[in-house]
């Protein structure tokens, strides 16, 4: 019975209707229909492209796009619209094809050799202004004739049309936008463009029939200004020259890092010059700041008297020494170059000696060349007789001009009318008669805390 009752069982499965068997299988699942879209790759701009190289490769391309007088914004390597705009526009210039505002590589070659060319052609110089102390970019060739006083230094071309000024003064409470303020009432001037920041102020416009373009600065009450005057006619020269030297100024250059007194080291070897048999000696100002003592070689302790900030002269002072030989500082009736320069150098750049060491120079726009050693700050230059004509100053290396390159240390002249004047300005009558360099100069020695 039990196979008919399975068999039975069976039929009666099979005899169900197809909808009960539907039931118990699953229904399938039909996927839901998904749209992509396509992830389309970003475009790098110019900018981007800009923004990927190094900061000096921009400042270079900002600096060679003023000099072809295609960009007049700031030189400070930070891409902007204004900067890819000029480079396209010397892209057109140049008979590309794409104007794409990337500089491919042979692009990049011609804008340096054209800019190159035009730096030439007016005689590009960075500079140290003896007075000031400030850096700037000067175009030396327009400029021939140069005059210097207590409160700056002028350079003029030679029928005046093109004219260039750094002053310095001194202002109670002085800002930015008060200086600015004055100057931009000063010679009935007519400003047609003003920046004025915290930190410097920017000015140009017309002044009666030239043009004129104004940058200053103050800090701690000491005002320094940069004046260019233009004839219009001179326009297409001087715009890009003028951007140039706005970027190159740099007026408190001492300010920077590596030249605080912080920085100085606890023992600073400089020359002292003798002036006088009472034991009077000339010495840079900025050597000798800021000491615990003052050890001249050979003759013990000395005492800083008097300073002067504006020429960066001091005074010493010996007292009771003897056998001391001065220099002669009288006025000489030809002023002759500067031929050579007579100092002590660094203890650590002759094996621990004090010699006294006289090397060739030559003087221009008060800068003496080639570089002078550590130690040779407050140096006598003299001419091709023998004859005082200044007193060497080094300045330490800073960062300055277009592309933020490191400049040498250098030799700042000061002159012997600004010795002369700071020892007439503090009742030094200095000696007469002939003399010896080599035998007139000290070592000094600045021991700081």
């Amino acid at each position: 019975m039990k196979p008919l009752f399975a068999y039975a069982l069976l039929v009666g499965l099979m005899a169900q209707p197809a909808s009960a068997q539907l039931a118990a299988t699953p229904t399938p699942v039909k996927p839901k229909s998904v749209t992509t879209t396509p992830i389309r790759p970003q475009l790098q701009t110019p900018a981007d492209t800009a923004n990927d190289m190094a900061r000096t490769d921009r400042l270079s391309i900002q600096s060679d796009l003023a000099w072809v007088g295609l960009y007049n914004g700031a030189i400070n390597g930070e891409v902007s619209d204004r900067m890819v705009t000029a480079i396209k526009e010397f892209q057109k210039d140049h008979g590309a094809l794409r104007q794409t505002g990337v500089l491919n590589p042979k692009e990049r070659d011609t804008l340096s050799d054209a800019a190159q060319k035009l730096q030439d052609n007016v005689g590009w110089k960075l500079v140290s202004e003896p007075v000031t102390g400030a850096r700037i970019g000067l175009p030396m060739k327009l400029l021939p004739q140069v005059t210097t006083d207590v409160n700056g230094t002028k350079w003029s071309s030679a029928t005046g049309t093109i004219q260039i000024e750094m002053a310095r003064r001194k202002e109670a409470g002085a800002t930015t936008a008060n200086v600015a303020d004055k100057e931009k009432k000063a010679n009935a001037r007519k400003t047609d463009y003003s920046v004025i920041r915290p930190d410097f102020f920017v000015l140009s416009g017309s002044q009666g029939l030239k043009k004129f373009y104004v940058r200053g600065q103050t800090r701690d009450n000491e005002v320094r200004v940069m004046t260019i005057l233009y004839d219009q006619a001179t326009e297409g020269t001087m715009i890009p020259v003028s951007v140039a030297m706005s970027s190159a100024f740099n007026p408190f250059p001492g300010s920077t890092t590596a030249q605080t007194g912080s920085t100085r080291r606890k023992v600073e070897y400089s020359t002292g010059i003798v002036v006088n048999s009472n034991g009077a000696i000339i010495a840079d100002r900025q050597a000798t700041e800021s000491c615990a003592s003052i050890v001249v070689q050979g003759f013990g302790n000395a005492e800083r008297v008097a300073d002067d900030e504006t020429r960066e002269l001091a005074l010493l002072r010996i007292y009771g020494a003897t056998g001391m030989k001065p220099l002669p500082i009288m006025a000489s009736a030809a002023v002759k170059p500067t031929a050579s320069v007579t100092g002590v150098p660094d203890p650590q750049s002759q094996g621990g000696r004090a010699a006294v060491t006289s090397v060739a120079a030559n003087s221009a726009e008060g800068v003496l060349t080639p570089d002078l050693g550590l130690g040779f700050s407050g140096a006598a230059a003299l001419d091709s007789d023998g004859k005082f004509t200044g007193m060497a100053r080094l300045k330490p290396a800073v960062l300055a001009g277009p592309a933020n390159a490191a400049l040498p240390s250098q030799a700042i002249l000061v002159s012997a009318d600004s010795v002369r004047e700071f020892l007439k300005a503090n009742f030094v009558v200095p000696a007469a008669g002939p003399s010896d360099a080599k035998t007139s100069v000290l070592r000094v020695i600045c021991i700081r805390k």
